[in-house]
Parts: structure tokens; sequence; C-alpha cells
């Protein structure tokens, strides 16, 4: 992560001289797309985790200079995951957490529009739902909805890797796949009696993200 940073940082002072010369190209534009997410989490509680399908939708500024561009991003993405308990005759539930992600993503473009993608990602959790399991009369379980607030902390910190074409008329295309660096559960070796709602148990809890993103360039200048 230190390595990925100074990175960018090198890469900022590099555009910011080209700025100076005139020779950088800046591109703003619009992208969204569908989301594959789940949680990684080991837990006694919940037994399986399953990939939740959400969305996620922004605004994009590229700063490129030859070969190299800086991309920040601002995203509300909508991620989760699914789960079930060990016991037989437990139905699926789901949780959805809403983010405002920043990407700060480094771009080195190989061929024509083709470029690898790299950066951090900085989250705010805005919304957050999901369902637990309460019982009825008899013992057996029914689904209640619930927030997720007291299980899911505000932040989260991940690691972008990925892929992109940019078209020649403003069309361009990413595949990119954000890795959880930080444990978002709140609850992470509390005693396992006080969390019947929490779909992560005691254990920490990591997102992972696999983006398929649309953008299109509103406006270029330079270049």
């Amino acid at each position: 992560m230190k390595r990925v940073g100074g990175i960018l940082v090198l890469s900022f002072f590099v555009l910011v001289g080209g700025v100076a010369h005139g020779q950088m190209q800046v591109d703003m534009g619009l992208k969204g797309g569908i989301n594959f997410a789940n949680v990684n989490a080991v837990s006694t509680v919940v037994s399986t985790y399953g990939t939740q399908i959400g969305y996620h939708g922004g605004a994009y500024a590229s700063f490129r200079l030859g070969k190299v561009a800086i991309q920040p991003e601002i995203i509300y993405s909508t991620e989760g995951q699914q789960y079930k308990y060990v016991q037989p005759g437990y139905p699926s539930l789901k949780s959805t957490f809403g983010y405002i992600n920043i990407p700060i993503m480094l771009k080195v473009y190989l061929a024509g529009g083709f470029n690898l993608q790299a950066g951090p990602q900085f989250g705010y959790l805005n919304n957050s739902k999901g369902y637990s399991y309460q019982y009825s009369a008899n013992g057996a379980p029914i689904v209640a909805s619930q927030s997720m607030g007291d299980y899911v902390k505000a932040y989260n910190v991940s690691l972008g890797l990925g892929a992109g074409l940019d078209l020649p008329f403003g069309l361009n295309f990413t595949l990119r796949y954000n890795a959880g660096l930080s444990d978002i559960n709140k609850l992470t070796g509390n005693n396992q009696s006080a969390l019947p709602g929490s779909p992560f148990g005691t254990s920490a809890a990591k997102s992972e993200v696999l983006q398929i993103s649309v953008g299109y360039r509103l406006f270029k200048i330079g270049g």
C-alpha cells in the first residue's frame, strides 16, 4: 500500500509538470455499472457467504501525461453479501451497504486506449440495511429487517486493481477488483452471545467487489 501511495505521489508531481508545460490531457465524465460483492469472513455464527449483485455510479476526472494518468473518482456503490446460518432449514439473508467511494487510480497505457489500473479507494458508509433471523412461538426461524449500523464500521479502505479500454469517441470500459484492506466488522472479537443479528459473527470481515463499468467522457481539455 505504501508503494502504491509513493507511485501516486510521484505521478502527481510529474502530471503537475505537464500542466505547467501545456502537455496534459484532462478528461471528465460519468461512469456506472454492476457490482458483484461479497464479504471475506470466517464466522462461528454464519456458515456460508455468497455473492450479492449491486450497482455503482458517479463521476471521474482523468489527468493524463503521455502513457500515465491519475484518475480520481467519486462513486456511489451498493455492496454487501448473501449469508446463511449453519443450521438446516434457515433461509438465505442479505445485507446491503451503500458506500460513497473515492478511488484514486494510477493508469498506465500499454497500446492504444488499453490501460492497467491500480490505486487506493476510500469509502464512507452512507447507509446500510439487512435482515436477521427471529423466531416464531414454535421456534421456527423467520426473517426480520434491521439496520446494520451496529455491526458495520463507517469507513472502508480498499485496493483497486483492474484494466480498462478508452475508445477515441469518448466511451470507456473498466473491469476492476476492489480488495478490502479494512476490517469492517465493529464487533470483531466480541462475545458471540451479544450478536444475535450480526452477519459477521465475531470474525474480521473484509469486503470484496468486482466491478464492470461503462463510462462516457463529457469533455476533454488539451492533449
